[in-house]
């Protein structure tokens, strides 16, 4: 016997003496993080780690309290640091399983593995973890180790302490919290990242019910409130969580923040230019088109970019499902844009001296054996270039080209910010050179604005959790890229498409201009268009570059484009375009 409490008081004395610093109990060492706000405000989207304020224990609500003691450690306040009976517990459900299935680790040595030791699962960590527990149980009260525990503890989606759960998913100050809410907040603990809201609400949901009654077991709620919890657990209430393809924008802004203030280690607030009215409909819009016709028209995919004259992005969804792919459409997919590049082709026609009622031959071409068709595969003789925009009639938008010059509509498709190689083959003027969504609503903003170049943009401000302003977007000098006469034809031209020729399914019923494109095969299809007010533009097609079941820039996109011009702007008092003067 005396031996072996020699040997103990050995082993025990070598893992006292290797124990980590106990002075960075205080410290906490993270990532910066990001919080994205809208124009109006609202937090919709975090990156990095999120920590909430160090609550004291009379700030934490005893609801919370009571929905973490009553699945972590039912015992916390009779016991001395560790649980025997738990831990023998554990160790013979393990042993059972012929694995580890179980901890038994009271709160206490929960903390103190969380702040001083390793994830790994060993003997040795799990003595330390037990002698800790001893030092935090004989320094701190009951209520001070579980409200370190509290402030520490990892809740999922970047987030640590309970402050800042509670804000990351419910929006509120911690002593509004309800039963139902503390019991998701608790359901977390088992699996943070698993039982996420934000990842799965229905899994977190199910995992707050087995709380709620643990809770009721305990003796903290009667059977008759647990029923009612069950019945109305908790939903998310922050700005993010109403929509399902926010994320695609808040991608998009995190890389526009690196390029204003670099890499750093300081937590970050940005303004964006988001408006979380439009992005519902955006978001609403898309998928009531693909659940209606994906299906039917054997198309699967979908983006949507709107921004305001200037370049300023209001509302973006790149793709059906963010959690299904990440990758954005509106912003990296290069695809060919089809009819929507014709309106470049006439911006270089206007711009050296044709006008919408000069007339041109629609009959069959041919250069250098190049013998492009209609899309109807008619041709219709003498017309004018308002007829033949408005018709999409390729012909005569080949013909504006070889007259004006490749050279020429190259250059007017780089000045309007489209980049990427263009080579200057006869068919450029039917959009063969491959662009993203975002390019060309920029290039068709252009028009809507006057004429002036255009760079999309989300940030307008970033501060430091300081509030110290560290940038805030200017008024920014546009060039000037098109002449007014040039403007106020392809504004009559295009809004002729909209009133007689293929656009007419997406006309809102107010002032607005616009133009379809589909490409060849039906694999992408387009419809981008612009009121005085608002520029939007939408594409249809499948990522792998299939074809789709004859889908054009003149039925899905269209509507969904007519949809969300009424939906976002209303149907009366839309302001009229305005004459550009020269230049």
């Amino acid at each position: 016997m005396l031996w072996g409490i020699l040997i103990t008081g050995i082993i025990m004395g070598y893992f006292a003496y290797t124990l980590p610093s106990i002075s960075g109990i205080d410290v906490i060492e993270k990532r910066p993080s990001l919080s994205l706000r809208s124009d109006d405000g609202q937090q919709f989207a975090t990156y990095g780690d999120l920590y909430g304020r160090m609550l004291t224990p009379k700030q934490i609500p005893t609801v919370m309290k009571e929905a973490v003691l009553a699945t972590e450690d039912a015992h916390f306040y009779s016991h001395f640091g560790i649980n025997p009976v738990s831990l023998i517990r554990a160790l013979w459900r393990n042993y059972q399983a012929g694995r580890v299935v179980e901890g038994g680790s009271t709160i206490t040595q929960q903390l103190a593995k969380n702040l001083f030791l390793t994830p790994e699962r060993s003997i040795g960590r799990k003595i330390r973890e037990v002698l800790l527990a001893f030092w935090l149980e004989a320094n701190y009260t009951k209520e001070e180790i579980l409200a370190l525990y509290l402030n520490r503890v990892y809740f999922g989606s970047g987030t640590y302490g309970i402050d800042a759960a509670t804000k990351k998913y419910f929006t509120k100050d911690i002593r509004d919290l309800t039963i139902s809410e503390a019991a998701m907040l608790a359901g977390l603990l088992k699996a943070p990242t698993y039982y996420a809201p934000t990842v799965n609400l229905k899994r977190s949901q199910q995992r707050s019910t087995v709380v709620i009654r643990r809770m009721q077991e305990v003796g903290y709620i009667t059977k008759e409130q647990a029923d009612k919890l069950v019945k109305n657990p908790a939903k998310l209430q922050h700005a993010g969580s109403n929509f399902k393809n926010v994320r695609y924008f808040s991608d998009w802004v995190v890389n526009e923040v690196r390029s204003y203030v670099g890499r750093t280690e300081e937590d970050l607030e940005v303004i964006t230019s988001l408006d979380l009215n439009l992005q519902t409909q955006a978001e609403k819009t898309i998928e009531k088109q693909l659940a209606k016709n994906g299906k039917k028209f054997g198309v699967e995919q979908a983006a949507l970019v709107a921004m305001t004259p200037d370049g300023e992005v209001k509302a973006m969804v790149g793709g059906r499902s963010y959690s299904k792919s990440s990758f954005n459409r509106a912003t990296s997919a290069q695809r060919q844009p089809g009819s929507v590049f014709k309106t470049v082709v006439y911006a270089a026609g206007f711009e050296n001296g044709y006008e919408p009622d000069d007339v041109f031959l629609d009959a069959p071409i041919n250069i250098n054996g190049w013998t492009p068709e209609n899309y109807t595969r008619k041709f219709l003789g003498n017309m004018t270039l308002r007829q033949a925009y408005a018709k999409s009639i390729n012909t005569v938008a080949i013909r504006l080209s070889e007259s004006v010059g490749r050279s020429r509509v190259a250059h007017m498709a780089a000045k309007l910010g489209l980049g990427g190689d263009m080579p200057t083959h006869p068919s450029i003027s039917l959009g063969t050179s491959e662009v993203t969504l975002l390019e060309m609503s920029a290039a068709y903003a252009s028009i809507a604005n006057g004429g002036y170049s255009v760079l999309p943009y989300a940030v307008k401000e970033i501060r430091n959790k300081r509030g110290e302003l560290l940038y805030k977007r200017t008024a920014t000098t546009s060039r000037r890229l098109l002449n007014g006469s040039t403007v106020n034809n392809l504004r009559d031209i295009m809004n002729t498409a909209l009133l007689e020729g293929t656009g007419r399914a997406a006309y809102p019923g107010f002032a607005a201009a616009g133009k379809t494109g589909t490409t060849q095969d039906y694999r992408d299809a387009w419809f981008i268009g612009f009121t005085p007010r608002l520029v939007a533009g939408v594409w249809f097609g499948n990522d792998n570059g299939s074809p789709t079941k004859r889908v054009t820039g003149s039925n899905l996109p269209a509507y969904a484009w007519k949809d969300f011009m009424k939906g976002s702007l209303g149907n009366g008092n839309q302001p009229t375009f305005a004459k550009v003067d020269e230049p």
